[in-house]
């Protein structure tokens, strides 16, 4: 048997799997300012901006489904190669309208829904592209390697799109986000993934991947837990975030700040999952997932900034051990030729939940003080972990031993998808 390498980067599909990943985050972490410019630009304001966001997201809710079935039916990096390509299409095309001026808001709305559609495409296939390019005893390493580029440029994306909107406009911005999708299809196109399962009928296999979906009770319960904590997170932090430090600290300046801390602490979140190899897997993501209540409660108590600093950068630590625990855990007990659609149930019941979060906050806002609805965030986020901790077959779901890990996946899904 040939030696395991001692990093994933010593695996050239690895790299290059990587290195796409680096080149489309920079221009993601660009578009969301360049875009909301783009909408300003044309006379939009907070409804319009609004639409064009929707209908970025709600393409990616509808279709994510069929891009899981999909995943696990073709080759994944065909999969990856369409969907990126599609997607700098789409930028392309807006970067263009909005360079000549003729950008309104349902021609942005239109390339958002086409750039939603390709994102559904492409999240299942990236998530069971990884096992297929690295052995599993690497995967957490390999996660936390592609966690790397989105972190970092976290902090110098947001301040570069701000630079470049001003000295040349959004479509400076956009053009390079749809550059950036055409670079990493070409490089995604070059790893040839073979397909992971022999063709058959879609509806068939959509059935029987809910089926396997709903037999694996830590893996439902887990997306149930994370589809409250998503919603709680998202709407307390930032949702209500904002409104806070605009009515208690220094507004924009001080939140700019808050951001910064908690983007510093992903960073070292996953600079922590490249030297930390926890035994049970899914325990340590549940458990960090509840860390998130911490910021918001410390902005429910009013405390001064430093506070909130220091909680955000440690929910961004605990954020990030979250997700490369889990997507670990995740590669390392599902079958290969079933993670598209397991990852596309995953993503579409956090995502469902979203939306309905900022209604149901924005409405309590009304109703009660910020504080109040920052305290019952933070509830349902340790409520959701405490609950998730009880179902037996979380503990489970443990980091496979190396020889373990080289068999065959169908083993460790009988003997982890048994409900609790």
């Amino acid at each position: 048997m040939s030696a395991i390498p001692v990093s994933p980067l010593r695996l050239v599909p690895f790299r290059r799997f990587l290195l796409a990943h680096l080149v489309s985050a920079t221009g993601s972490a660009m578009a969301p300012l360049a875009l909301a410019y783009a909408v300003i630009g044309q006379g939009g304001g907070a409804g319009s901006l609004g639409v064009v966001l929707a209908t970025n997201t709600l393409p990616t809710v509808v279709f994510v489904v069929v891009g899981g079935v999909l995943a696990d039916r073709m080759s994944r990096s065909r999969l990856l190669f369409a969907g990126n390509a599609l997607a700098a299409v789409a930028q392309g095309v807006l970067a263009v309208l909005v360079g000549a001026g003729h950008a309104g808001t349902a021609t942005v709305a239109v390339c958002g829904l086409v750039s939603g559609t390709a994102a559904a495409f492409r999240v299942p296939a990236a998530q069971g592209a990884v096992p297929q390019l690295v052995p599993l005893e690497q995967a957490q390493r390999a996660n936390a390697l592609l966690r790397l580029p989105a972190n970092a440029v976290r902090f110098v994306g947001p301040v570069a799109a701000g630079l470049l909107v001003a000295a040349g406009g959004p479509a400076w911005a956009l053009g390079w986000d749809a550059v950036s999708f055409a670079v990493a299809a070409v490089l995604l196109r070059g790893l040839r993934l073979p397909a992971p399962l022999a063709v058959g009928r879609p509806l068939a296999g959509l059935r029987s991947g809910w089926r396997a979906f709903l037999a694996r009770t830590w893996l439902w319960t887990y997306t149930l837990s994370g589809t409250v904590v998503v919603a709680a997170w998202l709407a307390g932090f930032q949702l209500l975030g904002p409104l806070v430090a605009a009515a208690r600290y220094g507004g924009a300046r001080d939140w700019g700040l808050v951001e910064a801390a908690l983007a510093g602490g992903l960073l070292g979140g996953t600079l922590v999952c490249l030297r930390w190899r926890p035994r049970r897997l899914l325990v340590v993501a549940i458990l960090a997932s509840g860390g998130l209540a911490v910021p918001l409660a410390v902005l429910a108590a009013g405390l001064p900034l430093g506070y909130v600093l220091g909680a955000a950068v440690l929910a961004g630590v605990l954020l990030d051990v979250a997700v490369v625990t889990w997507t670990t855990a995740f590669q390392s007990y599902v079958p290969e030729d079933e993670l598209g659609r397991m990852s596309a149930f995953n993503v579409i019941g956090e995502r469902l939940a979203i939306p309905f979060g900022y209604l149901l906050v924005a409405l309590a806002a009304h109703l009660w003080s910020d504080g109040a609805v920052l305290c019952v965030c933070a509830g349902l986020i340790l409520l959701a972990t405490l609950l998730n901790l009880c179902v037996r077959d979380a503990y489970r779901i443990t980091r496979p031993a190396p020889s373990r890990a080289s068999a065959s996946r169908a083993a460790t899904t009988a003997e982890a998808g048994s409900g609790g």
